[in-house]
């Protein structure tokens, strides 16, 4: 067998692993009056993890077991106040409690609760309803000094039924599409934005206040532009939240073109002026791009990860 045909060596990539998707509900009685979070937590370790993969000594390994069992065990011993804050405690401890760990990312899903009225419309003090939009999301990255967190939400749905135009783009000899002045806009929101903070020598943001900002940032955008594309729309919503949260260095959006076409109704003899439309499922456009203040480099996965 000559050199060039003599196998090349093989050596370890990057690896990781860790427990994915725990459900954790935190059931808080503040007296007669409760409060819910409920979560999907992954955690995901990675450090010297060498001889596991090569000799299958299980030395370095934290079980993933022990890593749902922390996730209960934290919710019970420090309460969820916002999944930021939990998953900068989770990302903590499991690099500083074991040495052969040098890096934890925790990735959370929050599913939120809407709490319940009677006939008068008062808060009842335990019964929830599952809120069926968005969901939340964070990303903690923890190497044992700077831990970088990335908030965000995905599945919020919106529409603008006029103040959308799409005219003047390129054409080949494939092209169909007919131009629009008037069109239905509607996507459905996959949002990450990541904080300036990183150690505790920062001020440490308000997450609750600064996620509701957020989302509201990017809903007042959507709805106050007068879209000529959804790229313009996009970009709007990004600098919007840039403009408005000192706190956020970088946004990335991923918008799907949520098309709705007109029916066509002339075989009834019937007009359609802009009244009723065919909700496609797919093909879609999707739209991303990254937003980021003069000067930043993106740090945002292109992407999306959990764990």
């Amino acid at each position: 067998m000559s050199q060039q045909d003599r196998p090349r060596p093989v050596v370890l990539g990057q690896n990781q692993y860790g427990k994915a998707e725990t459900r954790v509900v935190r059931v808080t009685r503040d007296g007669p009056v409760h409060r819910l979070k409920d979560l999907s937590v992954s955690v995901a370790l990675s450090g010297d993890m060498d001889a596991v993969h090569l000799s299958g000594s299980n030395a370095h390994v934290l079980p993933t077991d022990t890593m749902k069992n922390t996730v209960f065990a934290f919710a019970k011993e420090h309460g969820i106040a916002s999944a930021e804050e939990f998953g900068i405690r989770l990302a903590r401890h499991f690099t500083d409690s074991q040495e052969a760990i040098h890096r934890a990312r925790i990735g959370i899903e929050q599913y939120d609760w809407e709490r319940l009225t009677d006939a008068e419309g008062s808060g009842l003090p335990h019964s929830f309803v599952r809120k069926g939009q968005e969901t939340r999301t964070a990303r903690l990255d923890y190497d044992g000094g700077r831990c970088e967190v990335v908030s965000g939400l995905k599945d919020l749905v919106v529409m603008n039924t006029t103040d959308s135009e799409f005219w003047g783009f390129a054409r080949d000899r494939y092209t169909t599409l007919a131009e629009t002045r008037d069109r239905v806009l509607a996507t459905e929101v996959h949002a990450r934005w990541r904080h300036a903070w990183s150690t505790d020598e920062d001020p440490l943001p308000d997450w609750e206040a600064s996620y509701a900002a957020v989302r509201a940032a990017l809903l007042d955008a959507f709805a106050g532009t007068h879209s000529l594309s959804l790229q313009q729309t996009l970009y709007a919503m990004g600098a919007r939240v840039l403009e408005t949260r000192d706190e956020i260095e970088e946004i990335r959006l991923s918008l799907p073109n949520k098309h709705h076409f007109l029916a066509d109704l002339e075989a009834f003899g019937l007009d359609n002026e802009n009244e009723v439309y065919f909700a496609a499922d797919r093909p879609y456009g999707l739209i991303e791009a990254t937003v980021l203040r003069e000067g930043g480099s993106p740090r945002i996965p292109t992407e999306p990860t959990q764990g």
